[in-house]
């Protein structure tokens, strides 16, 4: 039986979502109309952070409340250690129902971190072989052509001009009814309308906006690119101290018209989520919950969508790939409508959600409850790789410390240059300041911290019939099902 007296709880968990790219953070271009109104019902954070800015580093720390160096989910192909307090695994104990649909982007794909069913749509890695998604376009004769080029190495050789010259910004082939954005909702709304009163946890996970800028057409032609504005940090350039860090994309050549286009077809995503997020809290509304139950509504990373002239998220860790939209809808109203320029970070969703639901928290889980009042954290702390970068940023100050030979170290004044365009790491004038921001990164980091990234491929999976083995064959019968239609 579900506790009683215990809030149900929301999570809608985009990829790759760059904070100022909602209505409710001041872009009066996107249209959100729905998370825009759950922000008017919740408290937005404008200074939420992740603490690495890659797929699932970042949701393992969100679900265990640890730092990556604790979890040692280095990479998109780790494993969480079945060992390690999640807030699904407290919730499931404590006579929660939990569930997961969408992208989660675990090794396995069905790894049991707390989620009693999952019902997954994957994009990269083993688990777009294993998930329901593609198994279901499998059987409807479907291929999401343009994310396979994008996302499997074995089929980059397929991808089409028009895919090259717009810098991955084409429209979905899928109908959009089968558009992963579509099913996620679906499958989403689906559970919704099952619920009770109190004692579920959902978590929608959806794979938009993260590249390739693939919109379903018709969204597609939401957005005049001729009437975008290029995003804050945009430069006509990719600053030199950049080019060590960037994807193998010859940024140089990314023209400001291209980069509207490619803004449009970002925004046209974020609607669509933001349609499928309107279709769930309707659902809640219709079944009288929406008021008690705890909606969370935030991204795993963000992407630079111009910054510096760069897309995407492989470089330096400044504010658009680190910082990330976190919205959250107390039950009851509490401080609906305002605003929390606090910093904060997303290891402290864990704690904050078992508070709520007056559920143990983690012993070893690190981040603080949202609710407690207190003035957030001092200082955040990110890592790209075991060490090749290390940051730390207060509200005025930002250090990026790199140990790799193609990569160099970035000091900011936050209050006088936002868009970190003066990088002041030689500046005689602040080597003092950079002295103290080294030591309190130091107290965080160190030797002991370069952990070996901890794979499990046996890792225990959730029971469930939709779970299949990577044993089976199943993994070969789809991967010669899309060669043999890439390859007609």
């Amino acid at each position: 039986m579900p506790p009683k007296n215990k809030p149900n709880i929301l999570i809608i968990y985009t990829d790759e979502h760059r904070f100022d790219c909602l209505g409710a953070y001041g872009n009066t271009e996107v249209k959100t109309p729905n998370i825009d109104a759950l922000a008017q019902n919740g408290v937005v954070y404008t200074n939420s952070f992740c603490p690495y800015p890659v797929c699932t580093p970042s949701r393992y720390s969100m679900l265990s409340g640890l730092y990556v160096h604790q979890h040692r989910g280095w990479t998109n192909t780790s494993t969480l250690s079945p060992r390690i307090d999640t807030f699904p695994r407290i919730l499931g104990q404590s006579g929660y129902r939990t569930k997961a649909v969408g992208k989660m982007h675990f090794t396995p794909t069905y790894l049991d971190v707390g989620f009693e069913e999952m019902i997954l749509a994957e994009q990269c890695g083993d688990g777009r072989w294993d998930d329901d998604y593609h198994r279901q376009l499998m059987e409807l004769g479907l291929v999401d052509r343009i994310d396979l080029v994008d996302q499997v190495p074995e089929f980059a050789g397929f991808a089409p001009e028009e895919y090259i010259a717009n810098w991955q910004a084409v429209p979905s082939a899928v109908p959009e009814q089968y558009h992963s954005t579509t099913w996620i909702g679906q499958r989403a709304i689906e559970t919704l309308a099952h619920w009770d009163r109190s004692g579920s946890l959902l978590m929608a996970g959806f794979i938009q906006p993260h590249h390739p800028f693939n919109p379903p057409r018709a969204w597609a032609e939401m957005y005049n690119p001729d009437k975008i504005s290029l995003l804050a940090g945009w430069t006509d350039r990719l600053p030199k101290y950049d080019c060590g860090g960037a994807e193998p994309f010859l940024f140089e050549n990314l023209g400001e018209g291209m980069m509207k286009k490619i803004i449009a077809y970002y925004y046209a995503m974020v609607s669509h989520i933001d349609q499928q997020v309107g279709r769930m809290l309707d659902i809640l509304r219709q079944k009288d919950i929406y008021d008690d139950t705890m909606i969370i509504f935030t991204s795993d990373h963000g992407e630079y969508l111009g910054f510096h002239h760069m897309i995407r998220k492989t470089g330096y860790m400044y504010d658009p790939v680190v910082k990330v939209p976190l919205i959250v809808k107390y039950p009851g109203g509490w401080r609906g409508g305002t605003v929390c320029r606090r910093m904060v970070n997303n290891i402290d969703l864990a704690p904050t959600i078992l508070a709520l639901a007056g559920c143990p928290v983690g012993l070893e889980m690190k981040g603080l409850d949202l609710r407690n009042g207190s003035d957030g954290h001092e200082f955040i702390f990110a890592t790209r790789g075991h060490d090749e970068q290390l940051m730390v940023r207060s509200k005025t100050r930002k250090l990026i410390l790199s140990d790799a030979d193609h990569l160099i170290s970035h000091f900011y004044d936050l209050q006088a240059d936002p868009l970190e365009m003066n990088n002041l790491y030689n500046a005689p004038e602040y080597q003092s300041e950079i002295a103290d921001y080294k030591k309190i990164l130091s107290t965080w980091w160190n030797s002991e911290n370069r952990t070996d990234a901890y794979v499990d491929y046996d890792a225990p999976l959730i029971r469930q019939p939709n779970v299949a083995s990577h044993k089976d064959g199943h993994r070969e019968a789809i991967q010669s099902y899309y060669r043999s239609i890439m390859d007609g």
